[in-house]
């Protein structure tokens, strides 16, 4: 069911209302068997893959968390290793394997084994959707729980709750145990609600989804997937994709904290102006936080984070940001997009080392944010690159700056300040509120933009936002671009 749907516009307020009508001990039970709902409206037969997920992770964390079952270290270990393989092993299964084994059939052609290369075995199973981000949120609670961070739960109901808690299961946020799994079991009161900041969000969501990302989709297509890509074409394709990426995710992200709110349940932001980042580092403390910030902890940490050699903390970074990639997708332009970016994070991480650095002020700021802006429209064209010899036309663009279709560009650059232009006018608020001159904006700044506007103003921007919604949204109920990952 996706969000920008007619069924979820049926199905939230029904979803509301009882959850609401009933006693609070039953609101888990509602909201358990909502997302089931949900979830088995895409494919019902991968639930009980999600259900084999959740019951290996919640046997897991008990025996780890009980003393008296799990005594020694070893044993627990075995079981976060049980937890681990098993999701490991579902998104291996579902997600890598025919990758893997086109890719070394490939290789094995390449260097004249043709005899061992023909006919590899495929498994050509669907991708389960929202795979990738229900297995890391499930492993990240088994993880903690052997850590010792958090102590596990004896309620099943519970922790199946917090794995398919509806709004973030497809696409999240990534979630951790230690802030939902409270929510989700306390007693919440209807009037507690942040409901300015619901109402900001699900129409900002939609606008951003329906009227931004869904019509700059097609003018992408157009600058981007043609057999001649010279550089003006392929610099306005990418500043197009960037946006539309931007606001498909982040609107997705918005969508899934609005309907959460509506139940009393704040979920963590995902987004933070990643385009006015300065640095690699700084961009991916803004860009799909709870991923990168799930990366850091448990995979980056794991493999010593910065703990060694100067090397070895290089190689971790290269590591890390190498598999990230590899989890947006099975293919290897995701891989160069994660290696690019890692890449990115040695270099920066040198650069930052000296003085020329922090050299010029709030002006030499400007500059480095537009340079690194520059540098990730160059890995959105790795991340962009998903058809055969697209990345090679790409490169050939790059050394090609002749205009071959004036009139595409001038369309294109026209169309896209008519459909952000809303977006850089809330990005500039956002940002002036993210360095605060005073106290009391300190305090604002934590807010949604919604909250902090009067009650008649904030009526006003949603009702254009859904008019606007109404009158230039994309119709079709196209994906959210993160649900194929």
């Amino acid at each position: 069911m996706l969000f920008n749907s007619w069924a979820y516009l049926a199905f939230l307020p029904a979803v509301f209302a009882l959850h609401w009508l009933v006693l609070p001990r039953h609101r888990p039970p509602v909201l358990l068997l909502a997302s089931a709902v949900f979830y088995g409206l895409w494919d019902a037969r991968f639930l009980g893959l999600m259900g084999l997920s959740i019951l290996v992770d919640y046997v897991a964390a008990r025996r780890m968390g009980d003393a008296g079952l799990a005594v020694t270290d070893q044993a627990r270990r075995r079981w976060l290793l049980l937890s681990v393989a098993t999701n490991l092993g579902i998104l291996g299964v579902f997600k890598y394997f025919d990758f893997f084994s086109l890719s070394l059939s490939r290789l094995l052609h390449t260097a004249g084994l043709d005899r061992f290369a023909d006919d590899p075995l495929l498994l050509n199973v669907v991708l389960p959707v929202g795979v990738s981000f229900y297995t890391f949120q499930s492993m990240a609670y088994t993880i903690d729980v052997y850590r010792r961070k958090i102590a596990s739960t004896r309620n099943l109901l519970h922790f199946a709750l917090y794995v398919s808690f509806f709004p973030q299961l497809v696409a999240g946020p990534i979630e951790r145990a230690k802030t939902l799994l409270p929510q989700l079991i306390a007693t919440r009161r209807l009037r507690d609600v942040r409901w300015r900041a619901a109402w900001w969000l699900l129409a900002w969501g939609l606008f951003k989804k329906l009227v931004i990302a869904d019509n700059l989709s097609p003018l992408v297509g157009r600058c981007l997937d043609t057999d001649s890509v010279t550089g003006p074409t392929l610099f306005v394709g990418l500043l197009l994709f960037a946006f539309q990426i931007l606001c498909d995710f982040s609107g997705y992200t918005d969508l899934a904290r609005g309907s959460a709110l509506l139940f009393g349940i704040e979920l963590r932001p995902n987004f933070k102006l990643p385009y006015f980042a300065v640095s690699p580092s700084d961009f991916w403390r803004r860009w799909h936080i709870s991923l990168s910030s799930w990366l850091r902890d448990y995979l980056y940490i794991s493999l010593g984070g910065n703990r060694g050699s100067q090397w070895q903390t290089k190689r971790n970074l290269l590591l890390t940001m190498l598999l990230g990639g590899l989890w947006h997708g099975a293919a290897w332009n995701f891989v160069l997009w994660g290696a690019y970016h890692g890449l990115l994070l040695v270099l920066y991480q040198a650069a930052e080392r000296t003085r020329v650095w922090s050299a010029g002020g709030g002006l030499g700021t400007v500059f480095r944010s537009a340079g690194f802006f520059l540098l990730t429209l160059i890995g959105w064209g790795f991340f962009r690159a998903q058809q055969p010899g697209q990345l090679t036309r790409f490169s050939h663009g790059l050394l090609d700056w002749t205009i071959t279709d004036p009139q595409l560009l001038v369309d294109s650059l026209r169309d896209f300040g008519f459909l952000v232009a809303p977006l850089l006018l809330v990005m500039a608020i956002e940002k002036r509120r993210e360095f605060p001159a005073n106290e009391s904006r300190s305090a604002d700044k934590n807010r949604e933009f919604g909250e902090s506007l009067h009650p008649f103003g904030l009526a006003s921007v949603v009702l254009f936002l859904l008019g606007a919604v109404a009158i230039w949204g994309a119709t079709g109920g196209t994906e959210f671009l993160y649900f194929q990952f």
